[in-house]
């Protein structure tokens, strides 16, 4: 990274990834472009608001599975105290679930890490002009999750167990409700994401990003 003065209409950016050949490689592709340039880097989520305070950089491009603190939380972080800060998420998912939580944490752009290089730098440049970008395929899903009902915090518990294949009991246990208050929860949660059952449940709440299978 070049530690000169910021020349006039150079764009400053910031890597957050923890995977630091993969940061080694954006970092040559972003600064071959002749107006930007990487002033900052970090593999982790709970650094990322650290790092922005020192370096203020005008663009950061940020990772969503992150050790310490995740991207979304960590977009987060950034934008409660610098309510102008310029995202980008740069990431291998593009389930709709993580594009609405990073769209909805203020997150400008959403790129997957194959997007072509000029495509990248572009949008680079979109963002920190102040315009929001999202490729086709990212808004049609982003558009697509917002058609769907938010789940509450109990029914987000209620489905991570459900995914684990835990039974009804088990459930009520786990969360020190009632077997009647997690058939409940369940037929709201059935309703909301249009299954039929728990094993739709599951492949559903899988397939569309609400539960990641660690």
């Amino acid at each position: 990274m070049s530690k000169s003065l910021k020349k006039p209409n150079e764009i400053m950016v910031m890597l957050v990834d923890d995977h630091p050949a993969f940061r080694k490689g954006m970092a040559a592709l972003i600064e071959s472009e002749p107006d930007l340039r990487v002033v900052a880097e970090t593999g982790d989520g709970s650094q990322a608001l650290e790092v922005y305070r020192q370096k203020k950089p005008d663009v950061v491009l940020m990772d969503l599975r992150l050790p310490g603190l995740g991207g979304v939380e960590a977009i987060i972080a950034i934008r409660k105290e610098f309510p102008d800060a310029r995202v980008i998420v740069l990431t291998t998912f593009d389930l709709d679930e993580d594009i609405f939580r990073a769209i909805q944490s203020g997150a400008k752009s959403y790129l997957l890490k194959d997007t072509p290089e000029d495509e990248l730098a572009a949008t680079i440049r979109a963002v920190h002009a102040g315009r929001e970008i999202l490729p086709g395929k990212v808004a049609k899903r982003l558009a697509a999750r917002r058609q769907r009902a938010d789940l509450s915090q109990r029914e987000m518990e209620v489905l991570q167990l459900l995914t684990k294949g835990r039974s009804n009991k088990e459930i009520a246990a786990a969360l020190f409700i009632s077997e009647d208050t997690v058939k409940a929860h369940l037929k709201t949660l059935f309703s909301k994401l249009d299954v039929q059952d728990r094993t739709e449940a599951a492949i559903s709440a899988i397939q569309h990003g609400i539960i990641h299978l660690e």
